[in-house]
């Protein structure tokens, strides 16, 4: 009896500590948060729990956490990518332009994807190669890459599609389920396992958290730098051709702003944006959250305008609370 009393006084107290240190953790935050929104948006407007409003709910975040997913790699890395958005702006150009000169879907799809990973890899080669500091090289080619695409197409568009190619936007896998949605959720497993459960995610981490340590301790820190840029231009080539099949056409501005909305999942995701820490996970319960918000003001038809103050807004936040909160700990500590 004495045995049976002290098995299950201690084996419990083993798993509350997991489970406190579960509820602590900024994932559970973000669960708590999301399904709040989601009560509230089912409130607040009757058409928001029809199961097809909801699969439309989807397409307000997949291609820009299908970004924010490889983004947050690069982050963690301690760079940063704010071209992005213009990536997709050349790949869905160049794709327009090889739709003008008979190319199929699948063609089409393969010149976005190699478009994204060239751009990467230029991305890769200026921050790796040469030296230079990402945040300059990408605000660089994020002008570069979208004036390509005005010098091509101008005030003009690009149009007139195959259906074939309208499904990779448009099409559903099996009732309210998309294949964006799909795609999302199966790169985000992937990127969970490349991040969390190999080699190469530990590697990122070790950079993120001190460079100079990792080059040191043998770790080609420039190699697996490019790889991320090259993985962040592939991932901005696939949002590329989902946002150019949903919306059935090309311009110079498609997707202006993205890479703000990328950041701010990522950031929010509970991503360091000094490097170092974060989860996949996060990143997708953040995208999910933007969706849902994004979607619920919408449903309310409240201005875009004011869905991007809320963003901008949103942003500020994710990143100074923990700065905020860091120095009242500093204070107390010091008082």
């Amino acid at each position: 009896m004495n045995t049976i009393e002290h098995t299950t006084r201690t084996i419990p107290d083993r798993l509350k500590g997991g489970a406190e240190r579960i509820l602590k953790s900024w994932e559970s935050l973000l669960f708590a948060v999301m399904v709040a929104i989601f009560i509230v948006n089912s409130f607040a407007s009757p058409y928001f729990l029809d199961p097809w409003n909801l699969s439309d709910a989807t397409f307000n975040f997949t291609e820009k956490a299908i970004v924010a997913l490889a983004l947050a790699l690069v982050i963690i890395s301690g760079e940063i990518d704010l071209s992005v958005a213009s990536i997709i702006a050349i790949s869905s150009t160049l794709m327009g332009a090889a739709l003008k000169l008979g190319a199929g879907p699948y063609e089409l799809v393969a010149v976005g994807l190699a478009t994204g990973a060239v751009c990467g890899a230029i991305n890769g080669w200026l921050v790796t190669g040469l030296g230079l500091p990402s945040i300059v090289v990408t605000i660089g080619t994020m002008s570069l890459f979208r004036g390509l695409a005005y010098i091509v197409l101008g005030d003009k568009a690009y149009t007139g599609y195959p259906s074939e190619f309208s499904w990779f936007g448009q099409g559903y896998v099996w009732w309210v389920f998309s294949f964006e949605l799909v795609l999302f959720v199966a790169l985000a497993f992937l990127f969970y396992i490349l991040l969390h459960r190999t080699s190469f995610g530990r590697l990122v981490y070790s950079i993120g958290n001190n460079q100079t340590a990792a080059l040191f301790s043998g770790v080609r820190v420039a190699r697996v730098k490019f790889i991320l840029f090259v993985l962040t231009g592939l991932m901005a080539g696939v949002a590329a051709v989902c946002l150019t099949s949903r919306l059935g056409s090309t311009r110079p501005s498609i997707a202006t702003g993205l890479e703000l909305e990328a950041i701010t999942m990522v950031v929010l995701g509970g991503i360091n944006i000094n490097g170092g820490s974060g989860s996949i996970l996060g990143v997708v319960l953040a995208a999910v959250i933007m969706g849902l918000v994004t979607f619920g003001l919408g449903l309310l038809n409240v201005p875009g305008i004011v869905m991007s103050i809320f963003i901008g807004l949103l942003l500020i936040l994710v990143i100074a609370i923990p700065v905020v909160l860091r120095k009242i700990s500093w204070q107390r500590k010091a008082g």
